[in-house]
């Protein structure tokens, strides 16, 4: 039986309640209200009411927590205490749902001095609620979840997100692509970077890794593997995910043997004289505001 606290309470009744708005929506996917702010980069009314369900329940339980949001942009805690900021995708998966395809999620996270310490995951379609807060384990709906056992990454189904060809890092990650098709068992790209976060969490996934993701899309995912007894690091294998986008999650076995792959095919690269940081990553910056 899965112990929550108030907080973590919050969290999922604010994730449901947003969620039955966008099972709504995705009925009428064609009549949807879309926004083009870039290319392949949509908003839709959807990700806007969601976020601002979100938003309105969280605030009336924690009037002076910080929110980093991703359509919404930053707003800063105005607590005296310690500070607070919950991390807010509305709607992870958006071209899936756009689509019609049925693999989207919810996801919410909270953040105290800079630590993840508590998120929430919600697939509205299958009803998976997964949650964790830091030294609680971490669950699906009321169940336990663990990450996969499997030590050797020959055997292992590893899930992943390929950025735009237009991407500055799109020839990168297709070097790190070849070095991993040669080393898994399989590879899998559902489009929604908090669900595979969580399916790495439930042990469905053995491993994930990703570059130039934002934080919103992997704030969550972060501690419900770690309380799922999994590690998490960025690609360079230190704790920097949320400042470079890059992630690299699984067991400690797996995440060890992929985060070994990775950095063998990025030292495959001519580097310019000039270039300090590593391969593959966005340099730190000030988490980004509205898209477009």
């Amino acid at each position: 039986m899965a112990v929550r606290s108030p907080i973590l309470n919050v969290m999922i009744g604010a994730a449901q309640k947003a969620a039955r708005g966008l099972i709504r929506d995705f009925g009428e996917v064609e009549n949807l209200q879309v926004s083009r702010k870039g290319p392949a980069d949509f908003v839709s009314s959807a990700d806007l009411k969601s976020e601002k369900t979100i938003r309105a329940e969280l605030s009336k339980a924690r009037p002076d927590f910080g929110f980093l949001m991703e359509e919404g942009g930053e707003i800063k805690a105005t607590g005296t205490g310690p500070s607070h900021r919950w991390i807010i995708d509305p709607l992870d998966g958006t071209h899936n749902f756009l689509h019609g395809i049925p693999h989207f999620a919810v996801t919410v996270a909270l953040e105290r001095e800079g630590e993840i310490i508590a998120g929430v995951t919600y697939d509205p379609l299958r009803d998976e609620m997964y949650s964790a807060e830091k030294g609680y384990g971490a669950f699906v709906n009321d169940r336990r979840i663990r990450v996969a056992a499997r030590r050797q990454l020959i055997d292992c189904v590893i899930a992943t997100g390929i950025p735009r060809a237009d991407k500055p890092n799109h020839t990168e990650y297709l070097k790190m692509l070849a070095g991993m098709m040669k080393n898994t068992g399989g590879l899998r790209r559902f489009g929604s970077a908090a669900l595979d976060l969580a399916y790495v969490a439930a042990g469905r996934f053995d491993g994930f890794f990703e570059i130039d993701l934002q934080p919103w899309d992997m704030a969550a995912g972060i501690v419900l593997v770690r309380e799922a007894g999994g590690f998490v690091s960025d690609i360079t294998g230190a704790e920097a995910m949320m400042d470079t986008g890059g992630i690299i999650a699984g067991n400690t076995a797996v995440h060890g043997q992929t985060h070994k792959v990775l950095s063998t095919m990025l030292a495959k690269r001519p580097r310019r004289p000039d270039e300090t940081m590593a391969p593959g990553l966005r340099p730190p910056a000030a988490p980004r505001g509205p898209r477009g």
